[in-house]
């Protein structure tokens, strides 16, 4: 029972960060919404399961089985990852398609908060960087797509949150 709560507040903890992320950058509808599939069943059961607290239950759910089925139900129903917009090509190879910028804004905005969520304390403007260069698999992710986090997360790192949501809301308005 004590796992079942711990996941529900971390979950809900998580949703109003990107919420208040997502509002800044004018994601309203994309705020409220987010990661609303983390409270089915196959997602939900699973967090609790292999809640951990400092990080992704479906990392622990992936340790021990080599996938996670949480995270496969999740990509494949949340536009705001990159993995759910990858297709293949008529030669059987891997199309990595470019975000739409407002489920690219509102990526940013979750990575921001699943970082302030699991490091608490230890969080930092430097932390979504710093994860995207030690964690996330790059070959996986449209080019333009990459270079563009990358550069959003550096300028948070360098500028700081206001600078880099402000940055990032005329992105998104640019490029509707």
């Amino acid at each position: 029972m004590i796992k079942f709560f711990a996941h529900l507040k971390t979950v809900v903890r998580h949703r109003h960060k990107v919420m208040a992320h997502c509002f800044k950058v004018g994601l309203y509808r994309q705020g409220l919404l987010h990661d609303l599939s983390k409270f089915s069943p196959s997602e939900f059961w699973a967090g609790v399961k292999y809640f951990q607290g400092t990080r992704s239950p479906q990392a622990k759910e992936r340790e021990l089985f080599g996938y996670s089925e949480a995270w496969l139900h999740h990509k494949g129903r949340n536009k705001h990852h990159f993995e759910y917009w990858v297709d293949s090509g008529a030669d059987n190879t891997f199309v990595f398609v470019k975000m739409p910028a407002r489920y690219f804004g509102e990526m940013i905005c979750d990575r921001v908060a699943a970082s302030k969520i699991y490091l608490g304390e230890k969080y930092t403007d430097s932390s979504p960087l710093e994860y995207f260069n030690t964690r996330t698999n790059k070959r996986g992710m449209n080019e333009k797509t990459c270079a563009d986090l990358e550069y959003f997360l550096m300028l948070l790192a360098e500028r700081g949150e206001d600078y880099m949501f402000g940055e990032l809301k005329r992105f998104i308005k640019g490029n509707k």
